[in-house]
């Protein structure tokens, strides 16, 4: 019970499938109360009965790409959490055809779209999450390896991750003087609503299986667990990191793939 007695807000479940859900049931196995942000009324409707599993209410809606709605969702956070001890930011989208072919026909719009939806968004609810969190706390986030090395067509979405990695460690330091850590959970592909917009994704999952060290994917189990340990004190030295969750791929994997 490694979250006894803590306060979060998971940003990011659209389904059973949802690296978020799997995060939000080990923190709910882990004693935390917890608050669910999602896009719109139609994943309302769709996560009520999750959230419900795990006690977190009914879900707020929040549009990250409006500052507005952002402050307003946190203004009804606090009504519920006057105090807040984490947040899971779960959020990323690009347009689908701006995942296939070569990054370097990617729209002018698609990558504002991808880096504002995927990256900024972490700066923006970290902002208003800051006022809620008096007695410090965890934010965490999810990436990729594909922030690092050029993944046949992640394209605008690994240049997003890239600069929410980079966003993670900036953070970090505006933020710890507060006792507020921030860092990301970066894990090995895993079929997921985001990722099967990626093309060749089976593909990706094969060769992790076969060429990690501990020769097998990830689950989703193993991204819950991974992340309520960073948002527990046990994490408290842990800021400005960057955890894989892969099975080991990233020390082994050939560049590209």
């Amino acid at each position: 019970m490694i979250l006894q007695g803590k306060k979060g807000i998971i940003f990011g479940v659209a389904n059973r499938m949802s690296l978020a859900w799997f995060i939000a049931q080990a923190a709910r196995e882990h004693g935390a109360e917890l608050v669910f942000g999602v896009a719109n009324e139609r994943f309302r409707e769709k996560v009520a009965p999750l959230a419900a599993e795990v006690g977190a209410g009914t879900p707020l809606i929040c549009d990250v790409a409006s500052d507005e709605s952002i402050q307003t969702t946190f203004q009804m956070i606090s009504h519920r959490m006057p105090k807040v001890d984490f947040v899971v930011h779960a959020i990323a989208f690009a347009y689908r055809e701006d995942l296939q072919g070569r990054f370097i026909d990617t729209t002018r719009v698609g990558f504002h779209t991808a880096q504002d939806i995927s990256a900024y968004s972490l700066a923006a609810i970290a902002r208003e999450a800051e006022k809620l969190m008096s007695d410090g706390g965890s934010i965490i986030t999810l990436s990729y390896i594909g922030a690092e090395r050029a993944v046949s067509n992640y394209n605008v979405m690994g240049v997003a991750k890239a600069a929410l990695e980079s966003s993670v460690r900036y953070l970090a330091e505006d933020l710890g003087g507060q006792g507020i850590r921030v860092n990301a959970l970066s894990a090995g592909p895993i079929k997921t609503l985001s990722s099967s917009a990626v093309r060749g994704l089976k593909g990706k999952l094969d060769k992790q299986a076969a060429v990690s060290p501990l020769r097998r994917t990830i689950t989703g189990d193993d991204v819950g667990k991974a992340a309520a340990f960073l948002l527990s004190d046990l994490a408290s030295g842990i800021t400005g990191h960057t955890l894989y969750v892969d099975s080991g791929y990233h020390v082994s994997a050939s560049v590209g793939e």
